[in-house]
């Protein structure tokens, strides 16, 4: 079983992020399930979010405590919330941030991606919100559910302009990922 949290603050859309994986992941064939924790219910705070995916069905209903991967969706949440907690040492933590990898510092034996979310977000979709995006470079950089999947998962959740936007903004980011 491959378990993910992710982390951001309200309004970024990762609670959305966590149904879309898991509904990506449905389309795929798979087992999933994606589900929220909440401190203060409030923009601006905490969150997370947690995904499992498996080829058979999942029975457990926890948070995930050490997940495979992490996406975390605000940088600065890094310094106030214990993000890597749990981290399988081989596992990936991909951060919405303007620095390299490498620059962060962060310290981890698992894999250190970074992407600028926000950045990409504000120019396509036009507010500031990355989920989307995460999504994309997590998939490009995993393969643990296809792209076509997520794109449907983003159409059927935001049909319109606002889905096909998110798509864009999706697409920009896998685009970006694979050139590295």
């Amino acid at each position: 079983m491959i378990e993910i949290r992710i982390h951001g603050r309200g309004g970024q859309g990762n609670v959305a992020a966590a149904e879309l994986l898991s509904i990506a992941a449905f389309k795929d064939g798979k087992f999933a399930q994606a589900f929220p924790s909440f401190g203060a219910e409030r923009i601006g705070a905490p969150v997370m979010a947690f995904v499992r995916i498996d080829d058979k069905k999942i029975r457990t209903r926890e948070e995930v405590k050490t997940p495979d991967y992490i996406i975390v969706q605000d940088y600065h949440l890094i310094d106030s919330v214990p993000v890597l907690d749990g981290l399988k040492s081989d596992g990936m933590i991909l951060i919405n941030a303007e620095q390299a990898p490498e620059d962060l510092r962060i310290k981890t034996s698992a894999t250190v991606e970074t992407i600028s979310a926000t950045e990409i977000a504000l120019e396509i979709i036009g507010r500031p919100i990355p989920n989307a995006v995460m999504i994309g470079a997590f998939c490009s950089i995993t393969g643990l559910v296809s792209l076509g999947a997520v794109q449907e998962a983003i159409m059927a959740k935001f049909p319109g302009k606002v889905g096909e936007n998110n798509v864009a903004a999706m697409e920009r980011a896998v685009e970006i990922m694979q050139k590295r």
